[in-house]
């Protein structure tokens, strides 16, 4: 699948990860990570944490799929907020779902620090605005479900909002617990970490065709026919991972950004804070370090890719203009702009771990605007999974969960 179109800011701000090694031969490992993005990358570095004899597989060059057009913001909050989720899943598994989210931040960080490198991960604020009166009202609801829960949460009116940002929303929860990244950059110092050390194997430009369940695992076979010899797979493929799976468990989306040419710092809003809104589809925006500023939004269904491709000049001029009258005073110029496919829940919540009747395949599907923070659990999850630990995260965000 075409996953994305135009110039995704992550690739050509860094260079290219120049890897090129498809598999010629036949091999055995213990487990086959099928994704070489960010997902990919955290399971990779977690079963090399834990001593798992581990491949990595991607049919195209090494993180340039949907990593390369995430915008790569890392917030607690889930696509669905709390108190609707609460009415889809049950209080206790919605707690739940949040506070894994706000734990995985810190354990994303963690990453870095434990392999010494830092993809400009940085600590930000967030502020969520209600777009309008019954945008506020969600807010006061969500306020107090969040406060309830015991998760970092603060309640602003218009005029804290207008202090705080300039901006004339009518209120916003803000919290001191998010972040920011280069996503691209993360999966790619993952990945070159563990080669370095020789604990793991990457092969780039190579597509798994088929796989055959074996008595003790699996044996996948490539495109030119050779074989892979495995007792786990882990798909960490995203949106691609359909074909793994007997049934839909998501719907795909289309998601667009712009990012401006770098601003005087003086002109960026308070503490360079990440922003999104109540209105659906949401827009959002963050900074860069460089001092741009990335703008997203006007999600729309996924039909093809040239659909898409045909839609994004006209939809990056939306998101200019929406940007410039929520702030008028900051001279933004659209200096790239591009567009990206990724899925949504039911519930907004990831499918992590196996599939009925699919044993030993283990699925790492941080579907939604959490996509990262689920892919650090999905890590975690599984990594505890194959090395014969319970989670009761499984439980959690299992493909079962809809029969609770």
């Amino acid at each position: 699948m075409d996953l994305h179109s135009g110039m995704p800011f992550w690739v050509v701000l860094n260079p290219l990860y120049n890897y090129f090694n498809p598999l010629k031969y036949n091999i055995e490992t213990h487990t086959v990570i099928i994704g070489s993005g960010i997902t990919g990358a955290l399971v990779a570095h977690t079963l090399c944490t834990l001593g798992v004899k581990c491949i990595v597989v991607d049919k195209r060059t090494i993180g340039t799929g949907s990593t390369a057009a995430s915008t790569a913001q890392l917030q607690y909050e889930i696509d669905v907020p709390l108190v609707d989720l609460i009415e889809k899943v049950g209080e206790k598994q919605a707690v739940d779902a949040y506070k894994c989210c706000l734990q995985s931040i810190t354990d994303v960080e963690n990453v870095f620090k434990s392999i010494g490198k830092n993809p400009n991960f940085e600590r930000v604020p967030t502020y969520l605005l209600a777009s309008d009166r019954s945008g506020k009202k969600l807010l006061e609801k969500e306020f107090n479900a969040r406060k309830d829960a015991g998760l970092p949460v603060k309640y602003l009116e218009q005029d804290a909002v207008k202090s705080d940002l300039g901006i004339d929303a009518k209120a916003a929860l803000y919290n001191d617990t998010s972040a920011q990244l280069d996503c691209y950059k993360g999966a790619t110092y993952i990945l070159d970490h563990y080669l370095q050390k020789k604990e793991l194997q990457l092969f780039s430009h190579t597509l798994i065709e088929d796989y055959v369940e074996t008595e003790s695992g699996y044996e996948l076979v490539t495109e030119h026919g050779n074989k892979i010899t495995c007792k786990n797979v882990v798909i960490a493929a995203g949106y691609e991972a359909g074909e793994f799976l007997p049934k839909k468990v998501m719907d795909l989306l289309t998601t667009f950004a712009i990012v401006s040419h770098p601003l005087d710092e003086k002109l960026l809003w308070k503490n360079r804070a990440l922003i999104w809104e109540t209105k659906e589809p949401y827009l959002y925006m963050r900074t860069t370090n460089d001092n741009r500023i990335i703008v997203g939004g006007e999600d729309e269904d996924f039909n093809n890719p040239d659909k898409r491709d045909k839609s994004l000049r006209k939809k990056a001029t939306i998101l200019e203009k929406k940007f410039k009258k929520m702030f008028p005073e900051i001279p933004f110029v659209t200096d790239m702009s591009w567009a990206g496919t990724f899925s949504a829940t039911a519930d907004g919540l990831p499918y992590i771990g196996t599939y009925p009747n699919k044993p030993k395949m283990y699925f790492a599907l941080g579907y939604g605007g959490n996509g990262i923070t689920f892919s650090m659990i999905a890590a975690q999850v599984i990594g505890n999974l194959i090395t014969g630990k319970a989670d009761p995260r499984a439980e959690l965000f299992g493909f079962d969960r809809s029969k609770r």
